[in-house]
Formats: C-alpha cells, structure tokens, sequence
C-alpha cells in the first residue's frame, strides 16, 4: 500500500502534488469487538465522482441564525469529520485475539454530533492510539466501520513519527504557542525531512476520507493543526466539496508566523477551504493579519461575518469558542462515587481554603508561575498562612524535553521551600498531585475548590474553568450548608493568554508572568464577599450552560451551511501545482474570449468602437520599460486604418507620456487621466471631459497627504494634472492599510465642499475631480457616435484594474439606453481570470495582442474585398 510513498518526498516537500497517486490508502475488512456507547447511524457509503461546480460566497441575502427554527438542508447530508485521532478507545483483547473497542467520552469529536441534526450521518476519519499490525489491518478497518462509522487511516511507523512526534509537536505546536527554536535544545529547528513526512501523512488521511467520499453530499470538517495540509489535497481533487476547519490550538502572530519556512504553503492550504474557525479573535486576527502580510489578501466584515475574498471564494472566518459537554458532567455529578469522594476531600481539608490548579505537565502550563504566585500571597498576606492550600494537579504526558526537565526540577524545588517554610501540623500549602486522575476524581476536587487558578502562558482554549463552574453548581450539598440549601459560588483567576478568557467576563484575569499582580489576584479571590462570589457565579453558569458543545457545533455547521450555500451559482477552475493549487470561481456566463467568435461579429459590423486600456493590457505590468513596442503600435495603426473603427487607449497615466508613446498612431484617441483628458486623433487638441477647471483643492489634499507620506516610510505621491494619487504597496502591509483608511476618513473631511471624490483602491487613495471615470468615456464615446447617425454595432473593450470595472459596468447598461445599435456585438474583456462585470477574459496581453491581430488581419481582408467589389461596380468608359 505504502510502497511507492518515500519516492515522493521531495515531490510532497516542494508541493507537487501531482506527483502523488490518489490511489489506495488502506483498507477495510471484518472483525473487531465492542461497541459500547452510541449505536451508529448508518446511511450510506457510495464513492462517487464530480465535476468543477461553484464555490460560496460569503455575503448572503439571508444569513439565518443558529437559534433559527428555519429547516436546514444538513438533514439530508452527511458530516465527515476528520482529526488526527479517532474518538474510539482501542486495546488488545487479553488473550491476544483481536482488538477490543469503544467510544472515547472524553473526545471532543465525539460530542460535537450533540448539535448536529437528529438524522444526519456523522463519519469520522483519523488515527488510531494502538500500533495495530499490518495484517489486522484490514480487519480493524472494517470493524470500526461497521460498529463506529469510524474510518482509521494507518501511518507506517517511521511517517508517524516524523510526522506527529516530528513535526506537529517539535515544529508547530511551540510555534502555535509563540516558542521559536532560537537553539537547537529550545523549540524544534524546521527539519526538511518531517515537513515532508507531515504532508505524506495528510496525503494519506486524504486518501482515507476519498475513499467513503461522496462529494455532492457531503461535508467535510478537519479540526486541528495536524492536519493543515489535508484541504490541498481534498480540493484539488474535488472543486466543489464543502471543506470546513477548525484550528484548537492558537495561532501566533504574523511575526512569529512568518518564520516557519513553509508559511505560504500552510496558508494556501487554509484557504482551499470554505469556512475557517478559531476559538478567539485574537487568534483569527493574527491568521488575517498573515494572510495580508504573506499573501496580500486582505478580508473584509460585511453583515457580522468575515471573509476573505481568494480568487472568486469567499473563505469564511468563524469565531466561537468550544464549550463543554453538559449532559456528560451532569449524568457525572450523580454518580455514587463522586459523593464519597467529596465527602473524603472535605474531611482532608477541613477548615481549609482550597485553591485548585488542574494543568498538564506542559512548559506552556505555567505552573511554575502559579507556584511562585501562591508563595507570593502567603508571604504578602500571612493571614492565609495556616488557611489557604494550594492543590495543584499536574496530569502526566508522553514525551519531555529539557525545557520540561528544567521546569519540573523548579516546581519540586518550589514545592520543597514552601512547605519547608510555611508548614504546620495539620496544614501543608502545596499539595501536587503528579498522576493523572479519573474524571470523577477531578471532579470531587473541583467541588471542594474555593476558586480555580489557570496561569498557562499560552493555550488554545483550555476548558478547566468551564468544568469547574458546572461541578461548583451541580452538587447537592455544594458547601454544606444543610438545609438552608446550598448557595452557589465559584471564582476564578485565569490567564490574559487562554482562549475561554474573553468569555469569563467574571473571572480576574491575570499576566503570569507577573508574579506579584497574579498574587494580588489569588488573594483577592478568596477574600470577596459570598455574595460576590455567588453573583460571578451565577453569571459564568449562564453562560457555560448555554455555550455547551453541542451549541459550538451547531452554530459552526450552520456557518458551513451557508457558505457553501452558494456552490452551484457559478463555474470554478482548479488552477496551479502544489501548494499554490487553487480554484478560481467565477460567474456562471464567465468565459474565455475566443478569436473566431469575435472575428465573425467584427466581419459583419459596420460601426466599431475598441477601447483598450494600457498597463496590464498592451504591456505587462511587471515590465519596467513601458514604452509600447513596434508590434503594439503596428496594431494601433491597423486598426485605426480602418475607416469603419473607432480605438481608444483609455489609461489612468498623464497625457504626456500617452501622447509621446503613441505619436506614430494619427487616427488614435486618447483618454487620459481616466477620461479627465480626451482627444479623438493625434491632431485634434485635447478636451476637459469635466466642468472643473479649477485645482484649488490641490493646495488643500497635498498637505494632508504629505503628512501620511511622512509618517509612512515606503509611501509616495504621485501628481497627475488632475489628480493626486497616495501609493503604499511598499510600506508595511498593516500599517499602510491603516494609514490609507485615516487618510481617506482626513481627506473626506477636509474635501468636504469641494468638487472631488476620494476613493481607496488597490494599496491606494486617490483624489480626483467628480464625475471623472473610464465609464463616462465610453458613454461619451459611444453617445457621440450615436450622435453623429454612426451608432456603433460592434463594441469591444479590454482592461485589467479595477478603473476599469467602471467601464465593463457602463457599456453593460448601453444596450436598454438605446445608445447602440439592438443588433449590437458587446464584448467585455477582462485580462487574467478573475471576479470581474466583465463577461470574457484572455489569460494575459499576448492573448490581448494575438487577439487585436487577428482583428486587424480581418480588417485588411475586408478592405481588399471591399476594393476588388467597388472596381466590378464601376462601367468600362467607352
């Protein structure tokens, strides 16, 4: 199966993944044992295939709500969710005979079909924790397809290792968690050889979900940083699938992000998605910020939501963090064991006040920090000395490092001198709990714990607090206060750096790095009145109890929904290799301009206008030299010999250098400045196509403009006769972008009552007189035209900035204002596939030019037979 996989590694690391087979990626054969839990909700499991359909768009009409009683259409879909593990428990039988299994309540993936609707089918696709052998497989495979509706992917051992113990733990996660590898014993250095393991193994999770893939019904959820890569894969194959993403982890700021060396890829692999979640703001605004700084793509938030506009898709930013799984902790808090336990913890603890930390063994945790803060308050405030215990559970995890030697080494040494110095008979401050503890353990702690102190430097979400809220709520006799009734309170104190921080507007949060401060907060916790406490309560209970699980993935597939919505309205092309693979949506009537089609029209018209932009058109943008060569003019002249043609260069750049370029052309206009300056022929003077003579405001917007030049390295203005453009492409990509909106709001105010407009385009702001656009050109062109009894039939123009959407737009509104002729040919081009009001595109300006040439070889084909007709009509004198 995997024979042929390490041939392609080099292939798989520079991101050709055309290189790669879609073929095989395991099997699926019988045995097993154990269900338990849940029984599984079969429906079908045909593979079908498809072909290029439309993508979302993220500006709906109707958004819907998640709390709508509107009838979704997922009722009749299925939901593939994808993770690097399976929520399926999976040991060796004790006789060595086969495998035993069952569901993993404590998974995540598990309860996120609690939101899902009743009859939709949910198939999971991941890894299994066990190292099954190769020849049970098949066995394996089949047996939790049939029991779980779970289809494991098998990784060859060396991959796993490169690929999660490599990879996603040594290079992402402590970049994820803002730890670069600065040596070789801090952080994990960028290894070639894990990178390409880490897209093999995403290759062959992708083979996997193919496999039980039916891409016209199925939705498809990856969760998680292993599996960055996955969305190339899938959407290379299938243009239209309806791909989802949900990143657990944090992510960093664009400039720790910017150092991991295959940034790029992972990012275009992101967005071949159609919906794209975090737990925070913070974290999906650090992804844009990326996305702007790397790619150049900047989002935009219409209607509440946010999207990124990616060649034609509309990528949807979803913000809403996971909750907890009530049903599970409350069916919990009612088993027989929990009661005796608390009972026991109380017992231990008695006249105590129990301060809880609940982390894992991880140098993110920041576990040293609390340790030292606890001390802190003893020595700040002795009245807790003798009274508050610090207990602080440290679950065990595989792995280590130096970092977490050293750490762990600080914790005991801590340990050791607190309690050296703070204890009494009957009273131990720090208590450490260095074992992993069962569910109903944890929970008895969270019960008898006055408040719960979470001091991680850096998490992804991080649900203790949650857990802890709903014990403190749950148990009947909470605090022992008999049958008075329990009264209800909890308190927190957590981390600025974790992802439920913003949602516990109740809790203190702290910077644990500030030692003193974190102190002040843990004291401050145990000391404010039962009242307060209950009311903070009472108000993270709302909000925990409301926000569970099962409303995180109700309220994230509903997004899915409706950004896929939209699938089927227009045409897509996959275009590009490797990583840079992407799909290109376009309107459904969106095509390529073909030479005879408009060679046929162009022979049967009698009255033609052609406008033709000038950069991006004639001449490349990339070029620095932009005189038009001998080939470009040789065209202009050929068509403009033609006496039934009307051409036009209509650019945004000064009359001067238009007029000098072109002086060879004697029959061609010109419209300069986007139209404020126009001529019809070399001969003709040039004419103001707007009322305002006067450039006082000049005196009044360069100021303005100067002041953000200076203050913006990078910026420049450029002084048109009539306009003042502020550029910014080479400053700092965030900082120009706020720079230009200031502007544009500075501007408006000062310009005010004067004649002008002020508009924001491609890394610009531009000020020019009103009225002025590529679109009054046309119009004026072709009324004149009409005027003068020669109203055009055959329209052609050509362009490639957004100036000349103005122009696509107008000729499109010319045909119910009669300035055409009924029978009129309009062809509007826009060059490189991309969204456009342009119904035709050619790739690039030699398709332009090619195209123009044919234009003028058919107008001389039509002289010459015109020519050869007049002389047959004229009588031989006698």
């Amino acid at each position: 199966m995997f024979s042929r996989s390490y041939t392609n590694l080099v292939d798989l690391a520079n991101g050709n993944l055309s290189a790669l087979d879609y073929g095989g990626g395991g099997g699926g054969g019988g045995g097993g044992n154990g269900a338990g839990g849940r029984p599984p909700r079969a429906r079908r499991m045909q593979r079908t295939m498809t072909t290029p359909g439309t993508l979302a768009e993220l500006d709906e009409e109707r958004a819907g709500s998640v709390t709508s009683d509107v009838p979704s259409s997922l009722a009749s879909d299925r939901l593939i969710v994808v993770a690097n593990t399976l929520p399926v428990r999976c040991e060796r039988r004790p006789d060595g005979r086969g495998w035993s299994f069952c569901w993993d309540e404590d998974s995540l993936l598990l309860h996120l079909r609690d939101g899902l609707p009743d009859d939709m089918e949910v198939l999971y696709v991941g890894s299994l924790r066990a190292d099954v052998p190769a020849a049970e497989q098949d066995d394996v495979a089949q047996a939790l397809l049939d029991r779980f509706r779970c289809v494991p992917a098998f990784l060859p051992k060396d991959v796993l290792d490169r690929f999660y113990h490599g990879f996603c733990k040594q290079t992402l996660w402590p970049l994820f968690h803002y730890m670069l590898p600065f040596t070789s014993d801090h952080g994990g250095r960028f290894d070639r050889s894990q990178w390409e393991a880490y897209v093999l193994a995403n290759k062959l999770f992708s083979q996997r979900v193919i496999e039980v893939l039916n891409p016209e019904d199925d939705y498809i959820w990856i969760h998680d940083y292993h599996l960055l890569a996955l969305p190339s894969f899938l959407r290379r194959r299938f243009n239209r699938l309806r791909i989802g993403f949900f990143l657990h982890s944090p992510f960093p700021s664009s400039e720790l992000y910017r150092s991991l060396p295959v940034r790029d890829e992972i990012l275009k692999s992101l967005l071949n998605c159609d919906l794209i979640g975090f737990h925070t703001f913070d974290y999906a605004r650090h992804f844009l910020s990326c996305c702007s700084r790397m790619l150049g793509i900047e989002y935009q938030s219409k209607r509440g939501y946010i999207g990124l506009d990616y060649f034609g898709r509309t990528v949807g930013i979803k913000i809403m963090p996971v909750g907890i799984n009530m049903t599970q902790l409350q069916t919990q808090l009612r088993l027989p064991d929990l009661e005796w336990r608390v009972v026991e913890l109380r017992n231990q603890f008695d006249g105590k006040t129990v301060m809880l930390g609940v982390d894992d063994m991880d140098i993110f945790k920041g576990i040293n920090l609390k340790v030292l803060a606890f001390e802190q308050m003893l020595r700040t405030h002795p009245k807790w000395q003798g009274r508050a215990v610090l207990v602080q559970i440290a679950n065990p995890r595989g792995g280590g490092g130096k970092d977490l030697e050293e750490i762990q080494a600080e914790i005991d040494e801590s340990c050791r001198r607190i309690n050296g110095q703070f204890s009494r008979p009957g009273y131990v401050p720090l208590v450490i709990v260095n074992r992993a503890l069962s569910s109903v353990e944890r929970m008895a702690y969270y019960t008898v714990a006055e408040c719960v102190v979470v001091t991680a430097v850096r998490d992804g979400m991080n649900l203790t607090p949650y857990e802890y809220i709903v014990c403190r709520q749950g148990f009947p006799d909470l605090d022992g206060s008999g049958d008075d009734g329990p009264k209800r309170k909890s308190m927190l104190v957590v981390s600025e750096f974790i992802g439920c921080s913003p949602s516990l507007s109740g809790a203190i949060r702290v910077n644990p790095w500030n030692i003193d401060t974190t102190a002040e907060a843990m004291n401050e916790s145990i000391a404010l009145s039962e009242n307060e406490k209950q009311l903070r309560h009472e108000k993270h209970y709302r909000y925990v109890s409301s926000h569970d699980v099962a409303y995180w993935s109700k309220s994230y597939i509903h997004d899915l929904e409706r950004s896929c919505r939209d699938h089927f309205r227009r045409r897509c092309w996959g275009i590009g290799l490797g990583f840079g693979f992407r799909v290109v949506a376009l309107d459904r009537n969106f095509k390529k301009l073909t030479v005879d089609s408009i060679v046929t029209d162009y022979k049967n018209s009698k009255s033609r206008v052609i406008l033709l932009d000038y950069d991006g058109t004639l001449v490349p943008q990339t070029t620095i030299n932009k005189t038009p060569n001998e080939s470009v003019v040789k065209i202009m002249n050929a068509l403009c010999d033609d006496k039934k043609n009307v051409v036009f260069i209509v650019s945004g750049r000064g009359r001067d250098s238009l007029e000098k370029w072109f002086s060879p052309c004697q029959d061609l206009g010109i419209a300069a400045e986007h139209g404020y300056f126009m001529r019809w022929t070399r001969d003709e003077q040039w004419q103001l196509n707007n009322q305002c003579s006067e450039f006082g405001w000049m005196q009044m917007a360069k100021p303005v403009m100067n002041l953000y030049t200076e203050a913006t390295d990078g910026s420049y203005i450029e002084t048109k006769e009539s306009a003042l453009v502020w550029h910014h492409q080479d400053a700092d990509p965030g900082f120009g972008s706020s720079q230009a909106k200031e502007m544009l709001d500075h501007l408006e105010s000062v310009l005010a009552n004067e004649p002008v407009c002020v508009k924001s385009g491609q890394q610009i702001v531009e000020v020019k007189p009103q009225g002025v656009s590529k679109g009054f050109v046309a119009e004026k062109i072709l009324s004149t035209l009409t005027e003068n009894r020669r109203q055009a039939d055959f329209v052609l123009c050509i362009g490639d900035d957004r100036s000349d959407e103005d122009m696509f737009e107008g000729i499109a509104d010319i045909m119910r204002r009669s300035i055409v002729d009924p029978e009129t040919s309009l062809y509007a081009c826009t060059v490189g596939q991309k969204p456009s009001k342009a119904k035709y595109y050619l790739d690039d300006t030699n398709d332009v030019l090619n195209m123009l040439e044919a234009l003028a070889d058919a107008s001389e084909v039509t002289d010459s037979q015109e020519d050869a007709e007049e002389r047959t009509s004229i009588p031989d004198p006698e």
